[in-house]
């Protein structure tokens, strides 16, 4: 079993954004990069085979106001069986005017797999947020492990979305109550993106406003698909609604 736990924090230093803390711990290696319009950039790098059964890793990730940083995965992560349930947690803090973007490999739950992944962020002000997610339910020809999601996401502390997934028994993924027998699901968390004011939807895919009905700050697009091509084009499909 391994702990971990990583920082990373960033600020605003007059038209740059500046790494200010960058504290690695193995598997979750943290490797800057030369950033773009005056954004950090920062790759995240699974330095060995985790999240294996037992695991607990977490990511502190915050952004002071006025700072840009984007946070790009470099390959999958493969949830793996071992002794209990895996956990991974990501753990934002975004100030006012700041953005952050988070683009990570697709996550791959293999069979046999127990994994717990959360994701908490607080947002304040004009904070901006896009988080992007691909879930692989099992490798091929293989049934997925067990896995369950949960997103918490406030604004000006009061409560944007919260949502929970639970994946790995046949009988509710195969159910259209469920994922409808997909092998594939994708999701992007737009906070700050204006979104159309109702919900929309099409094949296996569909766009949620998030925040009052009267100003909504953004918007939770979701696709399923049997492959990550097939739910990638179905998101993109959604994502066009949002900005048109």
């Amino acid at each position: 079993m391994m702990r971990a736990r990583a920082r990373l924090v960033v600020e605003a230093v007059g038209p740059r954004s500046v790494i200010r803390v960058l504290e690695s711990a193995a598997p979750l290696t943290l490797l800057p990069r030369r950033g773009t319009r005056g954004a950090a950039v920062v790759h995240l790098v699974n330095s060995a085979a985790a999240p294996l059964g037992g695991d607990h890793l977490t990511l502190s990730v915050e952004v002071a106001p006025g700072a840009a940083l984007r946070l790009v995965g470099v390959a999958a992560t493969v949830a793996l069986p071992g002794t209990g349930r895996s956990a991974t947690h990501l753990r934002l803090t975004i100030g006012d005017g700041a953005s952050f973007e988070h683009l990570p490999e697709p996550t791959v739950v293999t069979r046999h797999a127990d994994h717990h992944a959360t994701l908490t962020a607080e947002l304040t002000g004009t904070a901006r947020l896009r988080l992007r997610e691909t879930l692989v339910l099992g490798r091929k020809s293989e049934a997925p492990g067990h896995l369950t999601t949960e997103t918490h996401i406030t604004h000006d502390a009061r409560p944007l979305l919260r949502q929970s997934l639970t994946t790995g028994d046949p009988a509710t993924d195969q159910s259209l109550a469920g994922l409808a027998g997909h092998k594939v699901l994708t999701t992007e968390i737009s906070v700050g993106t204006p979104p159309p004011p109702a919900p929309v939807s099409g094949d296996w895919w569909s766009l949620v406003p998030l925040g009052p009905a009267t100003a909504p700050r953004g918007y939770l697009a979701t696709a399923l698909g049997p492959d990550a091509v097939t739910a990638s084009a179905r998101l993109g499909a959604a994502l066009a609604a949002a900005t048109g």
